[in-house]
């Protein structure tokens, strides 16, 4: 059965091994992650497969991480049981930079939301431009689109929206679905 955690905690050496040693510790399989460290703090979400038999004692034990300052949160995957959530579509990696500035985040997300496109991996950040002297947004994401929109479709709304808050978009077919 695959279950899926998420974990919040002021950053430290160590805490992806204190969730790991308890999976391995109840006969779990750590099946996929990912993590970051952002602001001092981490989050990470898991999923993992686990018998039913022992995956209430293992979300008990996971909760004993709280002591240590790490905050968990367990659930049954729904991705397991929900064929809506396991649409197969084509995946695009979408890159954008721009000079910094309020709403770039909601206004593609929104654009995104709105053509039923699924962020699969989202990074942001910020890094000086010696040319712009200002700091400058990027963005990379990879995300699915559904089987009733085409990734020229995409790139047409993106360039309209791109052109309006000011950013560069690039968006391209990922090459396993070429």
């Amino acid at each position: 059965m695959n279950w899926v955690l998420t974990a919040m905690s002021k950053d430290r050496p160590g805490i992806v091994e204190d969730i790991a040693s308890i999976i391995t510790k109840h006969g779990g399989n750590w099946v996929e992650s990912a993590m970051s460290r952002l602001g001092g703090e981490f989050a990470g979400i898991v999923q993992y497969q686990i018998s039913q038999e022992v995956a209430q004692a293992l979300a008990n034990e996971l909760q004993t991480l709280s002591e240590k300052g790490i905050q968990i949160v367990v659930q049954q995957d729904p991705g397991a049981s929900n064929k809506e959530t396991q649409t197969k579509g084509q995946t695009a990696t979408m890159d954008l930079t721009g000079i910094d500035h309020k709403g770039i985040v909601n206004d593609i997300t929104h654009l995104l939301a709105s053509k039923s496109v699924t962020i699969e991996t989202l990074e942001t950040g910020l890094y000086s431009s010696s040319m712009a002297g200002q700091p400058m947004f990027f963005a990379k994401a990879k995300v699915l689109l559904p089987d009733d929109l085409s990734v020229i479709q995409l790139r047409e709304a993106t360039e309209t929206i791109a052109h309006d808050i000011m950013v560069d978009i690039n968006l391209e077919i990922d090459e396993e679905d070429r």
